[in-house]
Parts: structure tokens; sequence; C-alpha cells
């Protein structure tokens, strides 16, 4: 593995999002002495905080996977997330609900889920829900070691027997076809493989590798933090300030000063120089690139993944057919995916993901009240409408919205808004998200592993890029991962969890690491 040269005992990581915060806590757990620059006013990146009165807005992710990745952050610091973080196992971890009225539970408990889908579609579905939950667990055994965790150098090292495994398990397939040969009903299909929008590819054209989002999901279990999603990265920034972290916060970096190769400081808008060893950039790419002063060149242009319209209500009322997630699949599904990414037009029959954190914490509104998060997909600024369009379209698309979760069962959640705070393509944009999409590069077989934009920079020694955009890609589990592989980076081999003196390479599966840490 390649890593920075020369000497790195003072790193300043840039963006105090998750994977600037992993990043943070790892080169800490291996000595390093750490200088964090935040251009907010405090920790959290995309899973920031906002303020509606009374009501406290998760603005960013909503769903927790895979949380002994945040547990081997901590430590690194020799810290646990348990001791930070109170987290609840949500069960079920989703409720879906069909266009023909029909509504099925997402258990991640075997047994349970076995069951549920005997209820919903008979014991031949139940039966092949075993096959495919058994399918799953190897596809990710399979992944995780070689193509998830680990920092590319060349596309050689794709060259290896997992890569063997991978194929026999069909993962080069395509992920809908390989869903289909378990499942028959439609619907349930949908439930497995609506994890695709997450990489940005539609699955019948994704690849079926990308199923291990759909074991995040469904088999290792969802998590909900007390306090919001943002309890997550104020933890992680609190450990880190212990752990003698610098945190700057809202200072926002103007330029890196270089010579002979490398970045000497890191130079902020007031004015400030901070003398460096390294640097980390967790900012968006086209962030980063300005700060290098140039883009790496690619055959073809970076395609990004599609955007979202969210609305945040807070309300007078809830719905009791309400989960804590609930996804509401609209009646198509083809169609819903070309729109997205193809013609880029609004969703005709919209599929939508329904939070309501209140469910497990009161404390997120006040009393008698709810808070809603509703996630709407919709085409990114270079396929669909531009950023500035939404200025008029966004006000329209909410009355659109509203109307619809109205048909499919919330009735008077018009008249039961007390707050809310719209989010579109246009304030993706100004926050500096390429394309107008959170989702950053979409994952295209030419956009992952070994070709995804590398987390090295050419020119530059001892600059390393972290999150979404770089390996291993998007979603919380992949962006704390990308910390973790940013500090290897820096640090020169795979970082050390310092409690119970083990390393990752140990630890045990996704399952039993996050039950515990809890």
């Amino acid at each position: 593995m390649r890593t920075v040269t020369g000497p790195t005992d003072h790193v300043v990581v840039v963006g105090a999002g998750l994977s600037g915060l992993a990043c943070a806590l790892h080169l800490l757990g291996a000595g390093r002495r750490v200088t964090l620059v935040e251009r907010d006013a405090g920790p959290g990146g995309r899973a920031g905080r906002a303020r509606l009165g009374e009501y406290l807005v998760d603005t960013g992710p909503t769903v927790l996977t895979m949380p002994h990745l945040a547990d081997e952050a901590f430590a690194a610091v020799g810290e646990s997330l348990g001791r930070h973080v109170e987290l609840v196992p949500l069960h079920p971890a989703y409720r879906a609900g069909f266009a023909d009225g029909t509504s099925l539970d997402v258990h991640t408990d075997a047994d349970a889920m076995e069951a549920e889908v005997r209820r919903f579609a008979g014991p031949a579905e139940a039966a092949g829900y075993r096959r495919l939950r058994e399918w799953l667990e190897r596809l990710y055994r399979a992944q995780m070691r070689r193509f998830i965790d680990t920092n590319f150098d060349s596309p050689f090292q794709l060259a290896h027997p997992d890569l063997a495994r991978l194929a026999a398990l069909g993962g080069f397939g395509r992920l809908d076809g390989r869903i289909g040969r378990f499942l028959s009903d439609a619907r349930l299909r949908r439930v497995f493989s609506f994890q695709a929008l997450y990489a940005g590819v539609a699955p019948a054209r994704a690849l079926a590798a990308y199923a291990v989002i759909a074991y995040m999901d469904t088999v290792a279990g969802v998590w909900f933090p007390k306090g919001g999603m943002h309890a997550l990265p104020r933890a992680m920034a609190d450990v880190a300030a212990g752990a003698g972290a610098d945190l700057r916060w809202s200072a926002e970096v103007s330029a890196l000063e270089r010579s002979a190769g490398r970045v000497r400081a890191v130079r902020l808008a007031s004015g400030e120089r901070i003398p460096c060893d390294a640097v980390v950039l967790t900012c968006e790419l086209p962030a980063a690139h300005r700060l290098l002063g140039r883009a790496p060149r690619r055959p073809v242009r970076l395609r990004h993944s599609p955007s979202a319209v969210v609305l945040h209500a807070g309300t007078d009322r809830t719905w009791p057919h309400l989960a804590h997630h609930t996804l509401s699949f609209g009646a198509a599904w083809e169609r819903t995916f070309d729109e997205l990414t193809r013609s880029g037009a609004l969703m005709s029959d919209p599929s939508l993901l329904i939070t309501r954190p209140t469910t497990h914490d009161a404390s997120l509104a006040p009393p008698g009240r709810h808070l809603h998060y509703v996630l709407a997909p919709c085409p990114n600024t270079a396929v669909g409408p531009s950023a500035a369009a939404w200025r008029d379209l966004g006000p329209r698309y909410r009355d659109s919205l509203v109307a619809e979760l109205e048909r499919r069962g919330l009735d008077g959640f018009a008249d039961s808004v007390e707050a809310e705070l719209l989010v579109t393509p246009l304030d993706w944009a100004a926050q500096g998200h390429a394309a107008g999409s959170p989702f950053s590069v979409s994952h295209t077989f030419a956009q992952t592993g070994p070709f995804r934009p590398r987390n090295l920079v050419r020119g530059l020694d001892n600059v390393v890029l972290a999150g979404c955009g770089t390996t291993p890609g998007v979603g919380v589990p992949t962006v704390l991962i990308s910390g973790k592989l940013a500090a290897a980076r820096v640090t020169g081999g795979r970082t050390r969890v310092t409690r119970a003196g083990r390393s990752p390479e140990s630890r045990p599966s996704a399952p039993t690491g996050a039950g515990r840490c809890t």
C-alpha cells in the first residue's frame, strides 16, 4: 500500500463530517497530532443539525447501520461508542407500504423476517428469503475486507481469490435479476433492491455486488442514536478533543501552501497559517480540487447520483401506521429509476422514505408534538432541472408532495405542520455538492473500487482525500471506512484498535460487533 512519505507528526484534517472525525480519531490513536478545521460552527458535515423553533432536525442521513465501524474509531483512542451514544435497535428496521395497500415489516432477525414474509407472500417466498439472506451474508464476507475496507493503488489488486468468490456468487450480474432468483414477488424484490438508489444506479443496471447495501439494511441491523443522528458526530468530536485534537470551528480553508511537492501549511480565510506535515481533505471533491488547483484527469466525466428533496415537518399529530422508518412505494418502479437517472423528470409516481425520529426520542420535538422527515429522490441538476429552477419549482413540489402523503394515508398532514424546512437541489448546490446531489459520485462500475476517485493525490506526497466522493463510497458505513483508510495512508498501515488490543482484522462480523456496542 502506498503511503504518505516524509514526516507525518502533525496532520491537518479539513472537514468535521463523519469521515473527517473518523480519520482524526484513527490518527490520534496512532500517535499523530491532529488539527481539525471545519467551516461550520460545529461538527457533522452532512450529518448536521438544524433547529426549527423547539424542533431539533437531523439535516443529513437518518439511517444508521454497521455502528461497529464507528466503534472502531472510538476504540482507536481507547473509548467506545456505547459509552457516549445510546443506540436503540429498530424493530422493525423499516415498514414497507405498497400501492396495492399491503404492508410489510422488514425485520433484521432471520426468524421474525421469515415469518413476516410467509404472512405477506406465502411459504415459497419465505423459503426464498432464507436463501437470499444466506447469499447476502456470503456476498458481504466476500467483499468487505478485500473490496470495501481496503486502499487501492491499482486495478491489479482485484486479482485475488476473493474476486473469483464474488464472481461465483453472481456479483457481476445485475442486481434486480439476482434478487429475482430468490424472490418472485415484485414487492419483496423492491425491499431488497431499492438500496441501489444509494449507489445512484437503477436495480436493473446495478451490479449484484451492490446487494451488500441490502445486507447492511436488512441483515446487519438498523439503529437510532438517542438525540438523533447528529449525536454521533457530536460524540466523535468530543472524544477527539478529549484525546488531544485541536478543533477549529467556523474555520474555512482558503488555500494550501505548497513547495517541493508537499503541502507545508493550511491557510484559513481568517488569515491564520497552520503549518503541517500532512493534510487530509474530507470536503466535497470540487472544493478539494479547487484547493489543489486541479482535478485529476479521467477518461470520462464523473457521473453523480440522483439528488433528493427533503421536507422536515414538525407536526401536532402523527399517524399510527408509520414506523420509525417507513418506505412508501409507488406503483411505478422501472419508470421511476428512468426518470431519476435518464430522462431527468420528477418522479411521476414517487417512492418515499418517511422517518419519524420522535418514535424513539420525544425530546426532539415539543411535548405532544412529532417530527417527520420525508425524502423524495429527484434527478440531480446535471440530468434534471437546474439548481436555479428549484427556486420556483421547490414550493410547488412541496405542495404536491404533501398532497401525495395525504393520498397515502397521512390524512390532515398539511394542516398539522407547525414548523418546516424544505431542502432541494438548490440548497445542496449552495452547500457545494456537485450536480446538486448530497449523494456524491454514483457507483457505476467505472466509479467503483480502484476506478473511483483515488484517495491519494498525484503530484503531492502528503495529501490524502476522504469522504463519500472517494474510496470506498457513499453512505454512513463507507464514509467511516473512508476516514480510516485515509488515516492508514498517513500512518503507513491498517490503524489499530487500542481498546482490548484488537485490530480491525480480528473484529467480529457486523451483527455481533454492532450488537455489542449498543
